[in-house]
Protein backbone atom coordinates (compact mmCIF):
# COMPACT_ATOMS: atom_id res chain seq x y z
CA UNK A 1 0.00 0.00 0.00
CA UNK A 2 2.59 2.12 0.78
CA UNK A 3 4.24 1.58 -2.49
CA UNK A 4 1.05 2.64 -4.32
CA UNK A 5 0.61 5.74 -2.52
CA UNK A 6 4.01 6.71 -3.26
CA UNK A 7 3.75 5.91 -6.89
CA UNK A 8 0.15 7.96 -6.67
CA UNK A 9 2.16 10.69 -5.25
CA UNK A 10 4.89 10.92 -7.86
CA UNK A 11 2.19 10.34 -10.92
CA UNK A 12 0.35 13.73 -9.43
CA UNK A 13 3.79 15.69 -8.96
CA UNK A 14 4.21 14.09 -12.45
CA UNK A 15 1.24 15.66 -14.16
CA UNK A 16 1.46 19.37 -15.71
CA UNK A 17 -0.44 22.18 -14.06
CA UNK A 18 -3.95 22.48 -15.75
CA UNK A 19 -4.13 25.27 -18.63
CA UNK A 20 -5.35 28.68 -17.41
CA UNK A 21 -8.32 30.79 -18.95
CA UNK A 22 -10.46 33.59 -19.09
CA UNK A 23 -13.90 33.43 -20.37
CA UNK A 24 -15.68 36.79 -21.45
CA UNK A 25 -19.52 37.27 -22.15
CA UNK A 26 -19.26 40.40 -24.89
CA UNK A 27 -21.59 42.49 -26.23
CA UNK A 28 -18.91 43.21 -28.78
CA UNK A 29 -18.01 40.92 -31.55
CA UNK A 30 -15.12 38.50 -30.64
CA UNK A 31 -13.27 39.87 -33.71
CA UNK A 32 -13.44 43.23 -32.01
CA UNK A 33 -11.28 42.03 -29.12
CA UNK A 34 -8.81 39.42 -31.29
CA UNK A 35 -6.14 41.83 -30.64
CA UNK A 36 -6.54 42.39 -27.22
CA UNK A 37 -6.97 38.90 -26.32
CA UNK A 38 -4.32 37.59 -28.70
CA UNK A 39 -2.07 39.90 -27.03
CA UNK A 40 -2.90 38.72 -23.56
CA UNK A 41 -2.47 35.02 -24.02
CA UNK A 42 1.26 35.71 -25.69
CA UNK A 43 2.05 37.56 -22.93
CA UNK A 44 0.52 35.49 -20.23
CA UNK A 45 -0.24 31.73 -21.47
CA UNK A 46 -3.65 31.93 -20.19
CA UNK A 47 -6.27 31.43 -22.94
CA UNK A 48 -9.27 33.46 -23.64
CA UNK A 49 -12.53 32.54 -24.66
CA UNK A 50 -15.43 34.79 -25.55
CA UNK A 51 -19.10 34.18 -26.31
CA UNK A 52 -21.10 37.03 -28.54
CA UNK A 53 -23.72 37.97 -26.63
CA UNK A 54 -25.80 40.26 -27.82
CA UNK A 55 -28.98 39.95 -26.35
CA UNK A 56 -30.35 38.55 -22.67
CA UNK A 57 -26.99 38.76 -20.99
CA UNK A 58 -28.36 39.03 -17.57
CA UNK A 59 -30.91 36.71 -18.03
CA UNK A 60 -28.32 34.42 -18.97
CA UNK A 61 -25.92 35.24 -15.92
CA UNK A 62 -29.14 34.90 -13.75
CA UNK A 63 -30.21 31.23 -14.99
CA UNK A 64 -26.64 30.35 -14.90
CA UNK A 65 -25.98 31.61 -10.91
CA UNK A 66 -22.95 30.21 -9.57
CA UNK A 67 -22.62 27.45 -12.81
CA UNK A 68 -22.45 30.57 -14.89
CA UNK A 69 -18.56 29.99 -17.00
CA UNK A 70 -18.56 33.88 -17.06
CA UNK A 71 -15.75 35.44 -15.68
CA UNK A 72 -15.85 38.76 -17.43
CA UNK A 73 -18.28 40.98 -19.20
CA UNK A 74 -17.42 43.34 -21.93
CA UNK A 75 -19.68 45.29 -23.32
CA UNK A 76 -20.18 48.99 -24.54
CA UNK A 77 -22.52 51.89 -23.00
CA UNK A 78 -23.26 53.20 -19.37
CA UNK A 79 -26.61 51.86 -19.51
CA UNK A 80 -25.42 47.88 -20.36
CA UNK A 81 -22.89 48.57 -17.56
CA UNK A 82 -25.14 49.43 -14.83
CA UNK A 83 -27.73 46.81 -16.27
CA UNK A 84 -25.44 44.11 -15.53
CA UNK A 85 -24.63 45.82 -11.92
CA UNK A 86 -28.11 46.41 -11.00
CA UNK A 87 -29.52 43.05 -11.51
CA UNK A 88 -26.18 41.41 -9.00
CA UNK A 89 -24.69 39.64 -11.08
CA UNK A 90 -20.85 41.38 -10.33
CA UNK A 91 -18.59 41.44 -8.07
CA UNK A 92 -17.19 44.89 -6.75
CA UNK A 93 -13.04 44.66 -7.70
CA UNK A 94 -10.04 46.34 -5.59
CA UNK A 95 -7.14 46.87 -7.39
CA UNK A 96 -4.36 48.94 -7.94
CA UNK A 97 -3.84 48.89 -11.40
CA UNK A 98 -7.38 49.23 -12.32
CA UNK A 99 -6.96 52.87 -10.06
CA UNK A 100 -5.39 54.48 -13.71
CA UNK A 101 -8.87 54.85 -14.73
CA UNK A 102 -10.25 58.58 -13.43
CA UNK A 103 -13.45 58.23 -11.18
CA UNK A 104 -15.70 59.80 -13.97
CA UNK A 105 -14.89 56.57 -15.91
CA UNK A 106 -15.80 53.96 -13.48
CA UNK A 107 -18.61 53.19 -11.20
CA UNK A 108 -18.46 54.34 -7.54
CA UNK A 109 -18.76 50.74 -6.05
CA UNK A 110 -16.05 49.20 -8.44
CA UNK A 111 -18.33 46.71 -10.20
CA UNK A 112 -17.26 47.94 -13.41
CA UNK A 113 -15.08 49.84 -15.26
CA UNK A 114 -14.03 51.89 -18.55
CA UNK A 115 -12.10 51.10 -20.63
CA UNK A 116 -11.95 53.51 -23.75
CA UNK A 117 -14.27 56.00 -24.33
CA UNK A 118 -16.21 57.80 -27.48
CA UNK A 119 -17.52 60.98 -27.70
CA UNK A 120 -21.08 61.83 -28.76
CA UNK A 121 -20.49 64.34 -31.76
CA UNK A 122 -22.16 65.95 -34.71
CA UNK A 123 -21.47 65.22 -38.14
CA UNK A 124 -21.99 68.54 -39.88
CA UNK A 125 -21.63 68.79 -43.65
CA UNK A 126 -18.50 70.36 -44.90
CA UNK A 127 -19.78 72.75 -47.28
CA UNK A 128 -23.18 73.81 -45.76
CA UNK A 129 -22.16 74.10 -42.22
CA UNK A 130 -19.81 77.03 -41.64
CA UNK A 131 -17.33 76.60 -39.15
CA UNK A 132 -18.25 77.24 -35.55
CA UNK A 133 -22.06 77.27 -36.54
CA UNK A 134 -22.07 74.21 -34.05
CA UNK A 135 -21.11 74.48 -30.74
CA UNK A 136 -23.03 73.41 -27.98
CA UNK A 137 -25.81 70.33 -27.41
CA UNK A 138 -28.30 73.24 -26.19
CA UNK A 139 -28.12 74.64 -29.35
CA UNK A 140 -29.91 71.81 -31.71
CA UNK A 141 -32.59 72.89 -30.58
CA UNK A 142 -32.28 76.49 -32.14
CA UNK A 143 -35.16 77.49 -34.69
CA UNK A 144 -31.69 77.87 -37.30
CA UNK A 145 -31.66 74.13 -37.49
CA UNK A 146 -35.19 73.37 -38.63
CA UNK A 147 -35.07 70.76 -41.38
CA UNK A 148 -31.52 70.39 -41.15
CA UNK A 149 -31.20 67.82 -38.57
CA UNK A 150 -30.87 63.34 -39.07
CA UNK A 151 -30.70 61.48 -36.29
CA UNK A 152 -31.31 57.73 -35.03
CA UNK A 153 -33.91 56.99 -32.85
CA UNK A 154 -33.55 58.77 -29.44
CA UNK A 155 -34.70 55.98 -27.98
CA UNK A 156 -31.44 54.14 -28.89
CA UNK A 157 -28.96 53.57 -25.76
CA UNK A 158 -26.76 56.33 -27.21
CA UNK A 159 -29.16 59.23 -27.20
CA UNK A 160 -30.44 58.20 -24.15
CA UNK A 161 -27.36 58.41 -22.50
CA UNK A 162 -26.71 61.93 -23.97
CA UNK A 163 -30.22 62.83 -23.08
CA UNK A 164 -29.48 61.57 -19.08
CA UNK A 165 -26.57 63.77 -19.59
CA UNK A 166 -28.55 66.55 -20.67
CA UNK A 167 -30.86 66.20 -17.71
CA UNK A 168 -28.16 66.15 -14.98
CA UNK A 169 -27.01 69.62 -16.55
CA UNK A 170 -30.72 71.06 -16.86
CA UNK A 171 -33.43 69.24 -15.01
CA UNK A 172 -36.44 67.52 -16.23
CA UNK A 173 -38.15 70.78 -17.25
CA UNK A 174 -35.60 72.70 -19.83
CA UNK A 175 -34.42 68.74 -20.95
CA UNK A 176 -37.83 68.28 -22.05
CA UNK A 177 -38.43 71.85 -23.92
CA UNK A 178 -34.54 70.58 -25.45
CA UNK A 179 -35.73 67.68 -26.97
CA UNK A 180 -39.01 69.25 -28.18
CA UNK A 181 -36.96 71.77 -29.88
CA UNK A 182 -34.62 68.65 -31.27
CA UNK A 183 -37.70 67.03 -32.48
CA UNK A 184 -39.00 69.86 -34.26
CA UNK A 185 -35.95 70.56 -36.09
CA UNK A 186 -35.37 67.30 -37.38
CA UNK A 187 -35.63 66.74 -41.65
CA UNK A 188 -36.82 63.14 -41.04
CA UNK A 189 -38.37 60.86 -38.87
CA UNK A 190 -35.79 58.80 -36.61
CA UNK A 191 -34.88 55.78 -38.18
CA UNK A 192 -31.63 53.82 -39.10
CA UNK A 193 -27.84 54.04 -37.21
CA UNK A 194 -25.21 56.46 -36.82
CA UNK A 195 -23.90 55.71 -39.99
CA UNK A 196 -26.99 55.77 -42.22
CA UNK A 197 -27.17 59.65 -40.74
CA UNK A 198 -24.04 60.25 -42.14
CA UNK A 199 -25.25 58.81 -45.45
CA UNK A 200 -28.47 60.93 -45.17
CA UNK A 201 -25.78 64.31 -45.35
CA UNK A 202 -24.23 63.25 -48.27
CA UNK A 203 -27.35 62.12 -50.21
CA UNK A 204 -28.38 65.72 -49.26
CA UNK A 205 -31.21 65.15 -46.85
CA UNK A 206 -29.90 66.85 -44.08
CA UNK A 207 -27.01 69.11 -42.71
CA UNK A 208 -26.22 67.39 -39.54
CA UNK A 209 -26.18 64.31 -37.46
CA UNK A 210 -25.80 62.82 -34.15
CA UNK A 211 -22.73 60.01 -33.81
CA UNK A 212 -20.10 58.45 -31.94
CA UNK A 213 -16.85 59.05 -33.23
CA UNK A 214 -15.80 55.75 -34.05
CA UNK A 215 -17.97 55.42 -36.67
CA UNK A 216 -15.99 58.14 -39.03
CA UNK A 217 -12.93 55.33 -39.06
CA UNK A 218 -15.11 52.64 -39.66
CA UNK A 219 -17.05 54.14 -42.55
CA UNK A 220 -13.48 55.58 -43.83
CA UNK A 221 -12.42 51.45 -43.63
CA UNK A 222 -15.43 51.26 -46.05
CA UNK A 223 -15.16 51.47 -49.61
CA UNK A 224 -18.69 52.57 -50.15
CA UNK A 225 -19.24 54.47 -47.10
CA UNK A 226 -15.88 56.68 -47.44
CA UNK A 227 -17.38 58.84 -49.44
CA UNK A 228 -20.17 59.48 -46.97
CA UNK A 229 -17.44 59.96 -44.12
CA UNK A 230 -15.80 62.59 -46.67
CA UNK A 231 -18.37 65.02 -47.17
CA UNK A 232 -18.61 65.61 -43.47
CA UNK A 233 -15.86 66.67 -40.58
CA UNK A 234 -16.47 66.17 -36.57
CA UNK A 235 -17.38 69.01 -34.32
CA UNK A 236 -17.38 68.14 -30.93
CA UNK A 237 -19.95 70.35 -29.33
CA UNK A 238 -20.34 71.09 -24.93
CA UNK A 239 -23.05 71.47 -22.52
CA UNK A 240 -23.17 75.02 -21.83
CA UNK A 241 -21.84 74.60 -18.31
CA UNK A 242 -19.95 71.52 -19.21
CA UNK A 243 -17.93 69.70 -21.44
CA UNK A 244 -18.26 67.08 -24.48
CA UNK A 245 -20.43 64.22 -23.44
CA UNK A 246 -18.65 60.80 -23.75
CA UNK A 247 -19.32 57.48 -23.33
CA UNK A 248 -17.54 54.14 -22.72
CA UNK A 249 -17.00 50.22 -23.65
CA UNK A 250 -15.74 49.12 -20.32
CA UNK A 251 -15.41 45.39 -18.14
CA UNK A 252 -17.19 43.77 -15.13
CA UNK A 253 -16.26 40.85 -13.23
CA UNK A 254 -19.77 38.28 -12.81
CA UNK A 255 -20.29 37.71 -9.18
CA UNK A 256 -19.20 33.84 -10.06
CA UNK A 257 -16.21 34.22 -11.84
CA UNK A 258 -14.69 30.76 -11.43
CA UNK A 259 -11.40 31.66 -12.73
CA UNK A 260 -10.89 34.91 -10.97
CA UNK A 261 -7.24 35.35 -10.44
CA UNK A 262 -6.99 34.63 -14.34
CA UNK A 263 -10.08 37.02 -14.99
CA UNK A 264 -8.28 39.55 -12.87
CA UNK A 265 -4.69 39.51 -14.78
CA UNK A 266 -6.83 40.35 -17.77
CA UNK A 267 -8.28 43.37 -16.30
CA UNK A 268 -4.88 44.48 -15.23
CA UNK A 269 -3.85 43.89 -19.11
CA UNK A 270 -6.64 46.07 -20.21
CA UNK A 271 -5.29 48.75 -18.70
CA UNK A 272 -2.03 48.53 -19.69
CA UNK A 273 -0.26 50.98 -21.90
CA UNK A 274 0.00 48.02 -24.41
CA UNK A 275 -3.51 47.12 -24.07
CA UNK A 276 -4.91 50.83 -24.38
CA UNK A 277 -3.20 51.23 -27.56
CA UNK A 278 -4.64 47.69 -29.13
CA UNK A 279 -8.08 48.62 -28.43
CA UNK A 280 -8.23 51.99 -28.94
CA UNK A 281 -6.73 51.94 -32.41
CA UNK A 282 -8.47 48.85 -33.68
CA UNK A 283 -11.95 50.47 -32.71
CA UNK A 284 -10.95 53.94 -33.29
CA UNK A 285 -11.51 55.08 -29.30
CA UNK A 286 -9.84 57.31 -26.82
CA UNK A 287 -7.72 55.50 -24.25
CA UNK A 288 -8.60 55.85 -20.65
CA UNK A 289 -5.71 55.75 -19.30
CA UNK A 290 -3.83 59.33 -19.27
CA UNK A 291 -0.47 59.22 -21.49
CA UNK A 292 -1.34 56.72 -23.88
CA UNK A 293 -1.53 58.34 -27.09
CA UNK A 294 -4.63 58.14 -29.60
CA UNK A 295 -4.13 56.74 -32.93
CA UNK A 296 -3.05 59.14 -36.00
CA UNK A 297 -6.16 59.03 -37.53
CA UNK A 298 -8.43 59.45 -33.88
CA UNK A 299 -6.06 62.47 -33.71
CA UNK A 300 -6.80 63.62 -36.61
CA UNK A 301 -10.47 64.87 -35.67
CA UNK A 302 -9.27 67.37 -33.62
CA UNK A 303 -8.88 67.92 -29.52
CA UNK A 304 -11.83 68.74 -27.00
CA UNK A 305 -12.65 68.85 -23.44
CA UNK A 306 -14.59 65.22 -22.08
CA UNK A 307 -17.52 66.57 -19.76
CA UNK A 308 -16.68 65.85 -16.05
CA UNK A 309 -20.35 64.73 -15.02
CA UNK A 310 -19.48 60.85 -13.73
CA UNK A 311 -21.04 58.39 -15.69
CA UNK A 312 -22.79 56.77 -12.85
CA UNK A 313 -25.16 59.96 -12.45
CA UNK A 314 -25.59 59.30 -16.37
CA UNK A 315 -26.71 55.81 -15.59
CA UNK A 316 -28.74 56.82 -12.48
CA UNK A 317 -30.94 59.26 -14.82
CA UNK A 318 -31.22 57.02 -17.77
CA UNK A 319 -34.68 56.01 -17.05
CA UNK A 320 -35.74 59.90 -16.34
CA UNK A 321 -34.60 60.22 -19.90
CA UNK A 322 -36.32 57.58 -21.72
CA UNK A 323 -39.33 58.66 -19.61
CA UNK A 324 -39.13 62.36 -21.35
CA UNK A 325 -37.95 61.21 -24.53
CA UNK A 326 -41.32 59.00 -24.97
CA UNK A 327 -43.66 61.97 -23.40
CA UNK A 328 -42.46 64.29 -26.31
CA UNK A 329 -42.56 61.04 -28.82
CA UNK A 330 -39.82 61.87 -30.26
CA UNK A 331 -39.29 58.92 -32.51
CA UNK A 332 -43.35 59.49 -33.66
Amino acid sequence: MRLMTMALLTGTAAMPALAQEVNIYSHRQPELLKPLTDAFTESTGITVNTAFVDKGMVERLQAEGDRSPADLIMTVDVARLGEVKDAGVTQAVEDEALDAIPDTLHDADNQWFGLTTRARIVYAHKDRVADGEVTTYEDLADPKWKGRICTRPFTNDYNVALTAAFLAHHGAEETKAWLEGVKANLAKQPEGNDRGQVKSIWAGECDISLGNTYYMGQMLADEEQKEWADAVRIVFPTFEDGGTHVNVSGVAMTKSAPNKEAAMQLMDFLVSDEAQRIYAETNHEFPVVEGVERSELVQSWGEFTPDDLPLTEVSKLRPEALTLIEEVNFDG
